[in-house]
């Protein structure tokens, strides 16, 4: 697994895809409900004006996360 960053670090404009969730309990499960599961493209598409959060495109949904909340998910960009 080269190339793993965790997805805040993610440039915008850029994909990648899901390798593993460094959390557990609520936090895991939501991430989980959203499905960010291996092996799930993700792309980052803007950020806040404030800075965060940041929409990312999921399975044909835009959704937002913390950086807080995306820096609990590793992710590798060379495959995308």
């Amino acid at each position: 697994m080269e190339n793993v960053i965790p997805l805040n670090l993610l440039p915008l404009g850029k994909s990648a895809r899901v390798k593993k969730l460094v959390c557990d309990g609520n936090i895991r499960r939501r991430l989980l409900d959203l499905g960010l599961i291996s092996n799930t493209v993700i792309e980052a598409l803007q950020k806040s004006p404030s800075g965060d959060p940041t929409a990312y495109h999921i399975r044909g949904t835009v959704i937002a996360l913390r950086s807080e909340e995306a820096s609990k998910i590793l992710v590798e960009s060379s495959q995308v």
